[in-house]
């Protein structure tokens, strides 16, 4: 098959997990004999650099690459208020953009068009004006949930109804455009049954995320480090928002059990207010060169998100690499891991310090646990098993 992504930020370097959750789709298509073509917006948070790309992927994919401003303009949000258009997606929208997607779809046909995530549905009228390609919107996140959350949790009362009225306008937006694409590879069972309910019409199939397990070798984890460690981009509200939550609210309890416990936190685009905390014992990295290097380096994965969807990439990638994982409900949210047995789920102060009662003073229970770990990311995530998966939804897709 002849597969065209359109992705909303360079899938390689894979520096979080939303790159790696493309890339691997790409990845995954090429190995089993498939053509893709990528074409991505990038910007001035996401850079194309096509100089730290593999030669061979480069050859494979003809990448090309178009610069979109997408940072928030004042006038523009205003006037979407008042036009009631999703700010949050037309963003995204680029005539640069579309001028060059015009021009690939008059000079190439394709089998599919695969849309990475809902940031790139506003491109869909091009694509429906100028091929007969079946459109799969692959579903990262159910993106209302997230601002749903995050208004929740807001204590500013001006600030909370702005970002409620923005989840209003972004859900409205979602449904309807869930409605317009040809099929949906929703990434969890979870984010597939919301969808169900919301009254999406179109076919629905949970395709998760998928790994080669060959890039990422086995640690004993006896052997790491006992020390506690987050991995993730901080300029993703989630992630910025869990990791202040673990800080202020669990850390403290943790540092007066355990005061020679160590916590790291890596990953690009460090906030301010993090580093302004200077807790003791929290020892801030900042971007790390080799992800899967670190990770082995230390022993305990933490992962205390509040609002999110989808899968959790680097949730993944640690019980792959045979960490110990310590996650909120909502962090571990469609991944099937059953508490004790792959990882410990946390959402209490209680059920953290528990975790790390067992974890630091139980060998045995954390060896077992990164085998079970191991175990279970071969039998759900396999790479091969989900492009399979994949492929078998497109060609579904193109029957209909």
């Amino acid at each position: 098959m002849k597969i065209l992504q359109l992705c909303l930020k360079p899938p390689l370097p894979a520096r979080d997990g939303g790159c790696i959750a493309m890339n691997n789709i790409t990845q995954g298509l090429l190995q089993a004999g498939h053509k893709v073509k990528v074409l991505t917006i990038f910007t001035h948070k996401h850079d194309f650099n096509p100089e730290l790309m593999p030669e061979k992927y480069l050859d494979q994919t003809e990448i090309e690459g178009v610069f979109v401003d997408t940072r928030v303009n004042a006038v523009e949000a205003f006037s979407s208020f008042i036009t009631s258009d999703s700010y949050n997606i037309s963003r995204f929208f680029s005539t640069d953009f579309d001028i060059r997607l015009v021009k690939l779809l008059r000079k190439e046909d394709f089998d599919v068009v695969h849309l990475e995530s809902l940031f790139m549905t506003p491109y869909i009228g091009t694509i429906r004006r100028l091929s007969t390609a079946p459109i799969v919107l692959r579903s990262h996140n159910l993106e209302y949930v997230i601002w749903e959350k995050i208004a929740a949790g807001t204590s500013n009362y001006f600030k909370s109804r702005y970002l409620k009225y923005l989840t209003r306008k972004l859900k409205s937006y979602e449904l309807s455009v869930l409605n317009e694409v040809s099929g949906i590879a929703a990434i969890s069972e979870e984010d597939k049954n919301r969808m169900l309910a919301l009254g999406v019409r179109k076919r629905v199939r949970t395709i998760p995320f998928g790994v080669d397990l060959s890039r990422y070798p086995f640690g004993n984890n006896l052997e790491a480090e006992p020390a506690l460690f987050h991995l993730g981009a901080m300029d993703w509200g989630p992630n910025l928002e869990g990791v202040l939550w673990f800080l202020n609210t669990i850390w403290p309890f943790i540092h007066e059990q355990y005061p020679q416990l160590k916590f790291y936190l890596a990953g690009r685009n460090m906030s301010e207010e993090i580093t302004r905390l200077n807790l003791p014992n929290v020892i801030v990295v900042g971007e790390v060169d080799d992800a899967i290097a670190f990770m082995l380096s230390k022993a305990i994965m933490v992962v205390p998100l509040l609002s999110a969807g989808g899968v959790r990439v680097k949730i993944i990638e640690g019980l792959a690499t045979g960490r110990a994982v310590i996650a909120t409900s909502l962090g571990a949210e469609g991944l099937g891991c059953e508490h004790g047995k792959q990882l410990f789920l946390a959402d209490r102060r209680e059920d953290w310090i528990h975790a790390l009662n067992v974890l630091l003073n139980d060998g045995e229970k954390r060896r077992a646990m990164a085998y079970s770990g191991r175990e279970h990311v071969a039998a759900h995530f396999d790479i091969e098993a989900v492009t399979n998966q994949l492929v078998n939804f497109y060609k579904e897709i193109k029957k209909a």
